[in-house]
């Protein structure tokens, strides 16, 4: 048993990135086998797979004691680099891909307006729960509103304005919790609001934001939808970035003094 355990981890060791797709891609299929067998479909795979992870995520730290996961096990050690900023924003522009840019055309000034409101609205919602939850200062409604916005927003603007790491993992947390309830969302609500065609879906990646969510959700309400609003979505992000850590900061600042 210690040999083979010895061997599997020096095969890890070699291998790790080879081993975190493996296991993400089996982790992925479980997640599609529950949402078709257990939900019907109406809980989408990517949920699912989220979930999991968020709990495989939390035992890794109580286990092992470490900050980084399941990626402190040595076994596991490659979900560092798989799950890092470089493959994450590639798999993001990916999306991009698989626009036809004359359906992006089509978005026009409904596709601006959707972003910048988008972005607002979810910063204005973020920053109002963090006051009620008796945050007072600029710093800490700013990265927390930011969250709301994306999760990746939330650490961007905690890093440049200096927020502690409590509320930058808050910020993170808000983010999840917006992507998932999107992502699940949107197949229940996608034939109310006429989501079924690109315009729309661009129309709604840009006010809704979360990638992943907006992705997740458009695949599980029409696969051919989901590089619209990624596309979108993705030009929220990078907004997001920009707007949240300058002028709304600046503008949370002024009310807060």
């Amino acid at each position: 048993m210690e040999l083979v355990k010895e061997l599997l981890l020096k095969i890890a060791d070699r291998t790790d990135l080879v081993v975190a797709f493996a296991l993400v891609g089996i982790t992925v299929w479980t997640s599609y086998l529950i949402s078709n067998k257990l939900t019907r479909g109406r809980i989408h795979g990517s949920a699912i797979a989220i979930v999991l992870g968020l709990f495989a995520a939390f035992w890794g730290g109580v286990a092992t004691g470490g900050k980084a996961g399941v990626a402190d096990l040595p076994l596991l050690a490659g979900i560092g680099i798989m799950g890092g900023g470089m493959l994450r924003d590639f798999a993001i522009v990916a999306t991009a891909f698989g626009v036809h840019f004359d359906e992006l055309k089509k978005a026009g000034l409904a596709g601006v307006i959707a972003i910048v409101s988008g972005v607002i609205v979810s910063f204005a919602v973020g920053a109002v729960t963090a006051v009620l939850f008796g945050y007072t200062d600029a710093t800490s409604i700013t990265t927390i509103g930011a969250g709301a916005v994306t999760y990746i927003v939330g650490p961007v603007t905690g890093t440049a304005i200096g927020a502690s790491s409590d509320v930058i993992a808050l910020s993170v947390a808000a983010g999840l919790v917006k992507s998932i309830l999107v992502m699940v969302g949107t197949p229940i609500v996608a034939k109310h609001i006429g989501l079924d065609n690109p315009r729309s879906a661009m129309v709604f990646g840009g006010l809704m934001g979360t990638t992943s969510g907006v992705a997740g959700g458009l695949a599980a309400t029409d696969p051919k939808l989901v590089p619209y609003g990624a596309m979108t979505a993705t030009f929220y992000t990078g907004f997001g970035c920009l707007l949240v850590p300058s002028v709304l900061f600046l503008i949370v600042r002024a009310l807060t003094a």
